[in-house]
């Protein structure tokens, strides 16, 4: 009796093991951000979220390179997302000024915490469907985007001297209106879609290589100036978006 094929591969090639890896670093990454936090070091926490927000731009085109996409790397990656923006930015802002015994920073927390999931949760079912949309923007605030947004309070207390004492309840309340963007229905810009002409790349990869020489050399005034951009853009995203509504065109 011939045997019945089987339905997976047994032998992988070492190399396509790499993007998966790659996530692995970045989920090891962001539980050394929280265990950072907890000690004082406010900085090496920071870094490490910024560190795996960059791998997890790059596991994603890596797995597709190699052509070693599979089920596995796509629940892998939505688990790192979760933990390296939903858990690990909001505790490293409870362990640096939230904690009080009051517990309402707490709270801000678990809401952001949640609302980062359940973004991340409609953002895989919107990709298994065959819904379309448009592709060059996303529906709220993405997570990685999420994350670097409420560490603002940290930023701009780093970069800029003689920044005001930040209290609790208006970074608690900051939080807050970070989560709700992330769960809202804001069309905000992906990168993913965006295109350049040909002749204009070079200028997009100095550009790209410029920030990268910033985030190290000055890396709390560049992120402080990132986030502010963001948030200028997250401002004019709001107002064609309510423009377009009021219009009928949304």
């Amino acid at each position: 009796m011939a045997r019945a094929p089987r339905s997976q591969k047994t032998e992988l090639p070492l190399f396509q093991l790499i993007p998966n890896l790659v996530t692995l670093t970045a989920i090891c990454a962001g539980l050394t951000a929280i265990r950072f936090a907890f000690q004082g070091s406010i900085e090496y926490a920071v870094a490490l979220i910024v560190l795996a927000a960059v791998l997890d731009g790059i596991d994603g085109r890596l797995a597709r390179a190699l052509k070693s996409e599979s089920d596995l790397g796509a629940e892998l990656d939505s688990l790192a997302d979760f933990l390296n923006f939903g858990v690990a930015p909001a505790l490293t802002l409870y362990a640096w000024t939230l904690s009080e015994p009051r517990g309402a920073g707490w709270i801000a927390v678990l809401v952001y915490a949640i609302c980062c999931v359940m973004r991340l949760a409609r953002f895989n079912v919107g990709i298994k469907t065959a819904e379309g949309g448009d592709k060059r923007f996303f529906t709220g605030v993405p997570a990685p985007a999420g994350a670097l947004l409420v560490l603002f309070p940290i930023f701009a207390t780093k970069a800029v001297p003689g920044w005001p004492v930040i209290p609790r309840e208006a970074i608690s309340a900051y939080m807050f209106v970070v989560a709700g963007l992330m769960i809202s229905r804001l069309p905000t810009p992906s990168l993913k879609a965006a295109k350049v002409r040909a002749d204009h790349a070079r200028y997009v990869l100095v550009a790209v290589i410029a920030v990268f020489a910033a985030l190290v050399t000055y890396p709390w005034v560049t992120l402080f100036t990132l986030d502010v951009l963001y948030l200028a853009g997250l401002v004019v995203a709001f107002w064609q978006w309510r423009q377009g509504r009021g219009t009928g065109a949304g």
